[in-house]
């Protein structure tokens, strides 16, 4: 349960975000800056959190009164092996010192729907944990140590947990609407999985930045899925990729590894921490992300 410690919006003196320069981290500094609040972006290029200086280098950067915003990580197609996860351990060891440490206002972290045990067809915040990979287990892990610095620093932590999130400057390139439109664009073709029977939510990274930036204002604490409610057929998704090109695209089916299965979340307690929500429908969200793809942005 997510939970607001200010009735009231507001601004944050300042956010700083980890993992500043990938797909979520891009699109969350636009969406803080846009919004008139300063902020700063931090990649591997300027602080690697990985090393043992990290902390170090946190506590020199990173101010008592700011926002962090932890959305550093290392996604399966950076590596699906145990020296992957150890990686993005440490760098919850070294974010998790620098809390204890050094300190700030408020930490939001950015985990995902792979922490949930597979099979479970309706996800609730209490829904079983007992991820099935790698880099599940690593997210899991890393709420727990951020949970841990947190308390044991007094400052009010919240876990984000978004389900398949799709936009323009993916770099997953993960099965669903990523991919479909990618190979779309680049080939005319989409590629199933069986029919693409198997449904799922998909939530556009604009409504996630404006959801984490909501929390960033409300200094939120607690935990979220952030889902829209809506579980779409990956044939369905392959369908409204086609009509957002307008155009037919050849559809190859390929042989399934696995069983069917589907995933849809109860987002009730999304609708009680933010009952003015509105989400952007998937036809759009297909749309804004194609036509970034096909004007010179990618």
């Amino acid at each position: 349960m997510l939970e607001h410690t200010r009735l009231n919006s507001v601004r944050p003196r300042r956010v700083v975000v980890l993992g500043g320069s990938g797909f979520i981290g891009t699109h969350l500094v636009k969406e803080f800056k846009g919004s008139g609040i300063e902020t700063r972006e931090i990649s591997s290029s300027n602080i690697d959190l990985t090393a043992s200086g990290a902390t170090m280098e946190l506590g020199e950067t990173v101010q008592r009164d700011d926002t962090l915003v932890f959305a550093a990580c290392l996604t399966p197609d950076k590596g699906n092996d145990l020296a992957t996860l150890m990686k993005n351990l440490i760098m919850a060891e070294n974010v998790g010192l620098f809390l204890e440490n050094h300190g700030c206002a408020h930490i939001i972290y950015i985990s995902t729907d792979a922490v949930y045990k597979d099979g479970v067809s309706l996800v609730r915040e209490n829904s079983p944990c007992d991820p099935a990979s790698l880099y599940g287990l690593a997210q899991l892990a890393r709420e727990k140590m951020m949970a841990y610095s947190a308390a044991k620093a007094g400052i009010p932590l919240a876990v984000l947990r978004p389900c398949g999130v799709y936009g323009f400057g993916d770099t997953h390139n993960g099965y669903g609407p990523n991919r479909f439109l990618r190979k779309a664009v680049a080939e005319g073709t989409i590629s199933l999985f069986g029919q693409g029977e198997e449904t799922r939510d998909h939530i556009f990274i604009g409504d996630v930045c404006k959801l984490i930036r909501l929390c960033a204002e409300k200094v939120s604490a607690g935990m979220l899925n952030l889902a829209t409610g809506r579980a779409y057929s990956f044939a369905e998704v392959a369908e409204l990729v086609c009509q957002s090109m307008d155009k037919t695209l050849k559809i190859e089916n390929l042989p399934r590894g696995g069983p069917i299965t589907h995933k849809h979340f109860d987002i009730t307690m999304m609708l009680k921490a933010f009952p003015s929500i509105s989400f952007t429908s998937l036809e759009e969200g297909l749309k804004r992300t194609l036509a970034q793809m096909t004007e010179g942005h990618g």
